[in-house]
């Protein structure tokens, strides 16, 4: 199943998130339990040429896809999906104007403007390319997942949410935590914005779209699920290492006597 068509069906997916620009490091991650990898090119070091060096460690883990572009690079929105994407995370999407401009870059018309040229995702995501299933398919199987961290965003939820091609929200509580505080603080377990990020989730389901968050906090994930927030993420390699080599260390030092 597509991860469109996994998180239609109700499925609560985890993914993990990766800054470093090393296949064989995203390769490593893809063979864990995530449902799906993050390519980061907004606060990771991830950029056009890693990207379409990583999808294939990903797709041949058999897991989803998904690349978070800069802020503005709707460019690089096409062609992460022309690399394999599934899904594209577009961050700052602060204005139905915004997601207009993001929603064209994500799918083939009429719906949008994306141009044709999938050059290496055709093949790696099809066993047998086929070109017409491609076209006739992939508007509907790529997720355009909009950012919403300002309050600006917030303010605009239901025009971002109209927008044809705005397949889902994703919230990013680190930028909404300091618009949240008018720039004083960076909490992501912050309780005072809890209420709109449960509004957030209830608006998108309300529209029958997805809805993603970063869980900076991996205990807070059966939160945002009961709010309704199926498509999570998680730290990323640094956490996933520092975490890991403590554990080992910590059971090594209990064995010694």
């Amino acid at each position: 199943m597509t991860l469109a068509e996994r998180l239609k069906a109700g499925e609560t997916l985890f993914t993990a998130w990766s800054g470093i620009p090393d296949s064989l490091t995203v390769e490593t991650i893809a063979r864990t339990g995530f449902d799906a990898i993050t390519l980061d090119m907004q606060h990771g070091a991830h950029h056009e040429d890693s990207a379409a060096r990583c999808m294939p460690a990903i797709l041949g883990a058999g897991k989803h896809a998904v690349l978070r572009i800069p802020v503005g690079r709707f460019d690089m929105a096409s062609r992460a999906l022309d690399l394999g994407a599934e899904a594209v995370i577009a961050p700052m999407i602060n204005s139905a104007e915004d997601a207009r401009r993001f929603a064209a870059s994500m799918k083939y018309p009429p719906v949008g403007e994306r141009s044709w040229g999938p050059t290496f995702g055709l093949s790696r995501r099809q066993k047998k390319p086929d070109q017409a299933a491609w076209l006739a398919n992939s508007n509907a199987e790529t997720l355009s997942f909009a950012m919403i961290e300002t309050r600006r965003a917030l303010d605009a939820l239901e025009d971002i949410l109209d927008v044809p091609g705005i397949d889902a929200v994703f919230v990013g509580p680190s930028d909404f935590s300091i618009a949240w505080t008018e720039g004083r603080e960076v909490n992501t377990a912050l309780e005072d914005m809890m209420p709109a990020i449960a509004h957030i989730a209830e608006r998108a389901k309300a529209a029958g779209k997805a809805a993603g968050i970063f869980s900076v906090n991996p205990s807070l994930t059966g939160r945002f699920v009961a709010m309704g927030y199926r498509f999570v993420a998680f730290g990323g390699e640094g956490a996933y290492m520092s975490i890991g080599a403590s554990d080992f260390l910590d059971k090594a030092r209990a064995s010694i006597k």
